[in-house]
């Protein structure tokens, strides 16, 4: 959750938008930010009923995050993503 936080500090916008209605950050953030190898599941479960999903996904391609679960995504998936829209 402090990643996320901090990732949204760094938006001109702060914590107004749709971060506010994120279901992530109800969440345990854990979840979010996985060690390496670790299971994406509960996060991705989470993302499937978050009505922000869309946005945050599109806030992670946009600011290149690079760690975490964005908008349902793991960073590889996102990268994969990337690919095909160039």
């Amino acid at each position: 959750m402090h990643e996320l936080l901090e990732a949204f500090a760094d938006d001109d916008e702060g914590l107004l938008g749709w971060q506010e209605r994120a279901l992530c950050a109800q969440t345990d953030p854990e979840a979010f930010f996985p060690e390496k190898g670790g299971s994406t599941r509960e996060a991705k479960k989470v993302c499937l009923s978050c009505e922000v999903r869309a946005e945050c996904l599109e806030y992670a391609l946009q600011h290149d995050e690079r760690f975490g679960i964005w908008g349902g995504l793991s960073e590889r998936e996102r990268r994969k993503l990337k690919k095909r829209a160039v």
